[in-house]
């Protein structure tokens, strides 16, 4: 579960960037996340990563309380998130494979569960016989079906995808939300970041709308219209 309790975060700058934002993911629910630039998306989601602090109000993810998180419990907590980056961050000089396996061995798995493991994910995102290829060697939409090979690796219970469908066309966006759709289905939570409209419109998902550090709607609408689009 993901839990903010009237959370806000200011920067030095003076800039609020959250104010008083409070919201509920259950385990097992598919969230999108919209609004306009600069209305605190990425905030949110730097905060559930740990990568930031609030300022004030509490934050749960996963089990862990990260107002009083230890740092050297942070990697612990990370785990639970598999992370899908719009940019992919892939390893260009590492084939397909590789590129999974090594976020396995960064966490100290043993080579059995990878050769297991490895093959089974890629199977779920439509990769098998693309093991030896590199990622300059791929299409952006199989780039981001390796991204979320590798989120999805480690069995995390909750998935993030930041703009996960920025650089591909529509028809590989909708294929792409229909992956994380039947990944939902296999018991991932899921929160999609996104400004896509038609996406958000398409699939019939709880929409949470934040605009200028606040929420300011939460529901299954499945579509959310921004003033300024």
């Amino acid at each position: 579960m993901i839990q903010f309790t009237d959370v806000t975060k200011s920067y030095t700058e003076g800039n609020t960037a959250l104010n008083g934002v409070s919201l509920q993911i259950e385990d097992g629910e598919f969230v999108f996340l919209v609004g306009p630039s600069g209305s605190g998306k990425s905030t949110i989601m730097k905060i559930i990563t740990g990568e930031l602090k609030p300022t004030s109000g509490q934050v749960h993810v996963n089990g862990f309380n990260l107002e009083h998180i230890r740092k050297r419990d942070i990697p612990h907590m990370r785990r639970t998130l598999g992370v899908v980056f719009q940019d992919f961050r892939l390893i260009p000089k590492m084939t397909v494979y590789d590129n999974v396996a090594y976020a396995m061995r960064v966490i100290g798995a043993r080579e059995a569960e990878i050769r297991e493991r490895v093959p089974y994910v890629l199977d779920l995102v439509g990769l098998t016989g693309k093991e030896r290829r590199h990622p300059n060697e791929m299409s952006g939409g199989e780039q981001q079906r390796l991204a979320i090979a590798r989120a999805l690796v480690n069995n995390p219970s909750t998935i993030i995808a930041d703009e996960p469908t920025g650089n591909l066309d529509p028809a590989r966006s909708f294929e792409l939300m229909s992956l994380l759709e039947e990944i939902n289905k296999l018991g991932t939570t899921v929160l999609v970041v996104t400004h896509e409209q038609e996406l958000v419109k398409h699939f019939d998902k709880r929409v949470i709308a934040i605009d200028e550090g606040v929420v300011i709607s939460d529901g299954m609408d499945g579509y959310y219209r921004y003033e300024n689009e």
